[in-house]
């Protein structure tokens, strides 16, 4: 653990690892005393440096992580084995029966294999626009996001294929979001969305942000890792009817647990708190006073819950036809 990095230029310090993996640092650190895996070296100043290939099995790790995989089974394991788990069509991972793309979602797959990027942001803006801003996220890059993770974890896809992709989509989110059409003159309800520091889930709050903008809603998106004490200072600031908080696989369920049931005492009552999360753990447990969502789809029928109980009219379903 104290081994001094032979070729320190060659290795990944902990901050880079966070930023290729999405693996937060507090999480590599818990790993490092439960597992004993990753096994950083350490430069002269102690701080921790990663090989280039841990950082390949953390990118794999994470990939399965994502794919329903819980941490004590994988972290750890030798890169052969890791691959073969990805590779498995059964157990705790297992797809889902019907696992081939449909025609939008594999042409665009296509286009990332040939390297077209123009032609990929082309496509999804096109796709978009034809099957409208909730069915596009969805039917289209929802299933195109799996695919390629699936086929990174089969070593089908490099890293900076996976990253083309997920940069043409965040384009074409935030191209649709800027131009959405006011549909509440009140701008209610005032969502503001972030996640706790530690957890990388971007994509995923863009594409919650495309959602609520969807219903009307008045968005102030933070980003990733903001603190708590931003939040709550944040949500006054734009006096936010509903906080919304976005968790991955890779969030402990514990700590996201305790930390959404401080923040639920630290803000006002009056404002809603909503945790998206497709973990088990974190859904079966709740916490009192949190709206739990298991998907993004979920947020229709929230925000027509808030409005039944805010007493005010829901938008027109019109948004969400595929005209």
């Amino acid at each position: 653990m104290n081994d001094r990095a032979p070729t320190a230029l060659t290795m990944f310090t902990i901050a880079a690892v966070e930023r290729d993996t999405r693996l937060g640092k507090d999480t590599l650190r818990v790993w490092e005393r439960r597992y004993g895996f990753p096994r950083p070296l350490r430069d002269d100043n102690g701080e921790r440096l990663y090989p280039p290939e841990q950082v390949e099995q953390l990118r794999h790790i994470r990939r399965l992580l994502d794919a329903g995989w819980r941490p004590g089974r994988i972290v750890g394991l030798p890169m052969e084995e890791l691959q073969r788990v990805g590779q498995l069509s059964g157990g705790e991972a297992a797809a889902p029966a019907e696992t081939a793309l449909k025609a939008e979602p594999k042409a665009l797959y296509e286009l990332l294999r040939a390297h077209d990027v123009a032609g990929l942001r082309r496509a999804l803006m096109q796709t978009l626009l034809r099957r409208g801003l909730a069915h596009f996220i969805s039917e289209v890059a929802q299933p195109l996001l799996v695919e390629i993770g699936e086929a990174w974890s089969r070593g089908q896809l490099e890293v900076f294929e996976e990253h083309l992709c997920s940069e043409a989509i965040e384009t074409v989110l935030r191209t649709a979001i800027a131009t959405a059409p006011e549909m509440r003159s009140d701008g209610t309800p005032r969502v503001l969305l972030t996640t706790f520091p530690g957890e990388l889930h971007g994509l995923g709050l863009l594409m919650a942000e495309a959602l609520f903008t969807l219903e009307g809603a008045s968005c102030m998106n933070l980003g990733c890792q903001t603190p708590m004490p931003d939040i709550v200072a944040a949500a006054r600031a734009h006096r936010a009817d509903i906080v919304a908080l976005g968790f991955s696989m890779v969030s402990p369920a514990g700590a996201s647990l305790d930390h959404l049931a401080e923040l639920r005492d630290r803000l006002p009552q009056p404002v809603e708190l909503w945790a998206g999360t497709p973990q088990a753990a974190m859904l079966r447990r709740g916490v009192g006073g949190v709206l739990m969502l298991p998907t993004l789809a979920e947020i229709h029928q929230g925000i027509g819950r808030w409005h039944a109980r805010a007493g005010t009219t829901p938008q027109s379903d019109d948004r969400h036809s595929n005209d």
